[in-house]
């Protein structure tokens, strides 16, 4: 029995809701397009949905290239029940960066470490691998089900993407299936969603962090400015890991519910998962892989209290990093 048998096992209904992260990215959006069509091939039924809003401009052309069609959490509450099924992909119940919507989350996709257990009905949790897009394509391998070409296309795309092309916590899975879609996906499609992904106005957010940016030694503070894009500050947190003088970047972002935070490291002493999640802990939450994380702050107040709090992050993370370069 594959895991897509005991996927399909699991599922009691005709339809299924399957949610990515909130502001997905690309491969999340991938995934989730990838597991429609595994699942449409089995005769069941699905929706995918988000909360949030698209706010990367390669996400949006990637959803509108391929057509591919997704739905605000917002706007199916009224239609949701309790006895509704949910297919986690790209994220896991519990994270901070995924709404609990109305239904039963039954099973988990995901290739991200777990920081809070849930027991699903079923779940294929691989935090080695570096891209969701990876698990979804070995289904189809597994299988023996063919990819159009639109799907071989969205799945490469969220490989390359969330290994930053390849140089970024890859593994050989990863590899092994962008060489066998490598003849299906389309190579010009690809190529147009790999450039000219910025607006004009996604400068000043760089502009932002260039002019705000302080160094502690090889760690780096930057400030994207008020309710930048989510995707937005995960760019400018790599883009900040560029600088010879950084090895750990730091980027934030102060939002009406409170701070979104990016980090990315290149050092494997310095996992940027494990040192968001210590840092933020009793004030927020944070977790994600061993080179990049996330993670949010939830607050209201003065922007003087605002202030002191960012500044009590930026010393939470030195405090963390220092023991850790402190230990023997």
């Amino acid at each position: 029995m594959t895991r897509l048998d005991e996927i399909i096992q699991q599922i009691n209904r005709k339809h299924v809701y399957i949610q990515t992260h909130n502001f997905p990215d690309p491969d999340a959006i991938a995934s989730a397009y990838g597991l429609q069509e595994l699942l449409k091939s089995r005769g069941i039924a699905s929706t995918i949905c988000y909360k949030g809003k698209i706010d990367r401009y390669s996400t949006d052309k990637l959803r509108k290239i391929l057509n591919i069609t997704l739905e605000n959490i917002e706007d199916l509450e009224h239609f949701l029940t309790d006895e509704d099924e949910v297919i986690l992909v790209d994220a896991q119940k519990g994270n901070s960066n995924i709404i609990n919507m109305t239904g039963d989350e039954i099973i988990c996709i995901d290739h991200h470490p777990t920081y809070e257990k849930y027991e699903y009905r079923f779940s294929d949790i691989r935090p080695g691998i570096g891209a969701c897009s990876t698990i979804i394509a070995q289904y189809f391998f597994e299988n023996g089900i063919p990819m159009t070409k639109a799907i071989a296309t969205a799945l490469t795309f969220g490989i390359r993407m969330d290994t930053q092309k390849l140089s970024r916590g890859v593994a050989k899975l990863d590899i092994e299936m962008l060489y066998r879609m490598f003849d299906d996906c389309d190579q010009d499609v690809i190529h147009l969603l790999e450039n000219s992904n910025l607006y004009f106005e996604d400068l000043l957010a760089y502009s932002r962090a260039i002019s705000s940016i302080e160094v502690f030694e090889t760690i780096s503070f930057a400030d994207t400015g008020e309710n930048c894009p989510e995707a937005l500050i995960a760019s400018v947190s790599d883009f900040m890991l560029a600088l010879v003088e950084v090895t750990f970047s730091v980027v934030y972002s102060r939002k009406e519910e409170g701070i979104k935070i990016s980090v990315r490291s290149e050092r494997p002493t310095l996992d940027a998962g494990k040192i968001i999640g210590k840092a933020l802990k009793g004030i927020g939450s944070g977790g994600g892989h061993a080179t990049m994380a996330g993670g949010f702050v939830p607050f209201h107040g003065t922007e003087r209290e605002e202030d002191l709090l960012v500044q009590d992050i930026r010393e939470r993370f030195i405090n963390v990093i220092g023991k850790i370069r402190r230990k023997p």
